[in-house]
């Protein structure tokens, strides 16, 4: 009879497909992030993408002059980023934000009485938001499986995570492990870094898993580029779908991070971690069975030691 954990493994196996039949309303950041999907955007663009992204309400009514001295570019680079939307000027482009941003403020003087009489549980609210968005974009589970099985394959697999990501990478470094027959979790910068990615790649391995969470730190950047330039591949796991992280990462997944409290909560990039983790186990599962239930053995036996 399989184990717990063995029995967890096979009952959430990830059912592949297109997206379930329900609808949800998307977010208004989301419906503005729909705007830059599938757009190549240059560095200054994505500042100026970044800068919409983050203040909305506000920037959905500046003019061209105003925005780009708000983000600090020309305006025709404002021009130029509207057109590579496929938008025909900046003008059309903010017609487009204007009634999402209205969306945005619509019900918002109720929304800050609350906060204010209660923040922390105006932080849960804001978690159950990001692991609302999470759910949107697991409808389709296809590129989780994809992932899933590409980090599988990768032996060894490296785990990277750098300052306040090290916690999320030493999770699933140790989920991994259980399910994977070398994992290699790096958490220091630099040269130490460098070597380790080097080892990995020439070990056979394939694919680094980044975790990248803000304070977004110059010295994840630099791995993530020595990973490529050793010829690994790289799976971000990150807050946002822009900026230069983003960019050099080969796949880039977001999970939004709480941020209303002194430090930041990371509710959705766990459960975002744990779906990989599941995505993997359902990429070899007969692997995934032997190896858990080993575990189970040295868990039972080192058990029976306490006890005796």
């Amino acid at each position: 009879m399989p184990s717990g954990q063995q029995a967890r493994a096979q009952a959430a196996a990830i059912t592949p497909g297109a997206p379930a039949p329900e609808t949800e309303e998307a977010t208004p950041v989301e419906r503005v992030r729909a705007l830059f999907g599938g757009h190549r955007l240059s560095p200054g663009q994505r500042r100026i993408a970044q800068f919409l992204l983050d203040h909305l309400t506000e920037a959905a009514f500046l003019s061209i002059t105003e925005l780009a001295e708000r983000v600090g570019v020309s305006q025709p680079s404002v021009t130029r980023f509207a057109s590579s939307l496929g938008f025909s000027g900046y003008p059309a482009l903010r017609d487009a934000l204007q009634p999402i941003a209205l969306s945005a403020i619509a019900g918002s003087p109720e929304d800050l009485q609350a906060q204010r009489r209660n923040e922390l549980q105006a932080a849960v609210d804001a978690e159950i938001e990001n692991l609302t968005s999470l759910r949107r974009t697991l409808a389709n589970t296809d590129r989780i499986l994809d992932i899933g099985r590409e980090l599988a394959r990768s032996v060894p697999l490296t785990v990277l995570g750098l300052r306040i990501s090290v916690s999320l990478a030493e999770y699933f470094g140790y989920a991994a492990r259980r399910i994977h027959p070398d994992v290699r979790v790096v958490t220091r910068g630099g040269s130490v870094a460098y070597d380790a990615l080097l080892q990995s790649r020439e070990a056979g391995g394939t694919w680094v898993l980044a975790f990248a969470m803000p304070r977004h730190a110059k010295e994840t950047l630099a791995a993530m580029r020595a990973a490529r330039s050793t010829g690994l591949r790289v799976a971000l796991i990150t807050d946002r779908a822009l900026g230069p992280l983003a960019h050099e990462a080969d796949v880039a997944l977001t999970a939004g991070t709480g941020s209303r409290l002194v430090f930041d909560s990371y509710a959705a990039p766990g459960v975002l971690s744990a779906a990989i983790l599941q995505a993997m186990a359902d990429a070899d599962p007969e692997r995934t069975q032997v190896r858990l239930e080993k575990y189970e053995q040295a868990s039972d036996q080192y058990d029976f030691f306490l006890e005796d």
